[in-house]
């Protein structure tokens, strides 16, 4: 049971901590045309700037709801990690540190799941 209950706080802080500390201005600079954004993979500006709305605020709220945890936690951590080591690769360490804070509870979250709280367990569907 303690082990579910951590497992909520975990998606439900982390999960809205990343779509609106982060994830809501890039979906508002994509809504405004604002495409203005790093390319760290070398796709462009504007997809870089839409994967990471997508990944930062949609799947970040769908893991805090519990909707396919362990799915929708993967592009997020991707996200953080190619957020430290290649857009912030030359930056110093505090830089870095700030993405891997993030990448790590949705990385644990990508092995342990939602746990029993999570909306999918809720109505049967994993």
């Amino acid at each position: 049971m303690n082990q579910d209950i951590g497992l909520l706080f975990l998606r439900v802080s982390c999960g809205l901590l990343m779509a609106f500390g982060h994830g809501w201005s890039k979906v508002v600079k994509v809504v405004s045309g604002d495409f203005s954004f790093p390319d760290p993979l070398g796709i462009g500006a504007a997809p870089s700037l839409v994967l990471a709305a997508l990944s930062e605020f949609v799947f970040a709220l769908l893991v805090a709801l519990g909707v396919k945890t362990r799915w929708m936690a993967i592009p997020v951590t991707i996200t953080m990690l190619v957020a430290a080591f290649v857009q912030h690769f030359d930056d110093p360490w505090g830089k870095k540190e700030f993405a891997l804070l993030y990448a790590i509870p949705f990385a644990m979250l990508i092995i342990t799941d939602g746990g029993k709280f999570s909306l999918d367990r809720m109505i049967g569907k994993e």
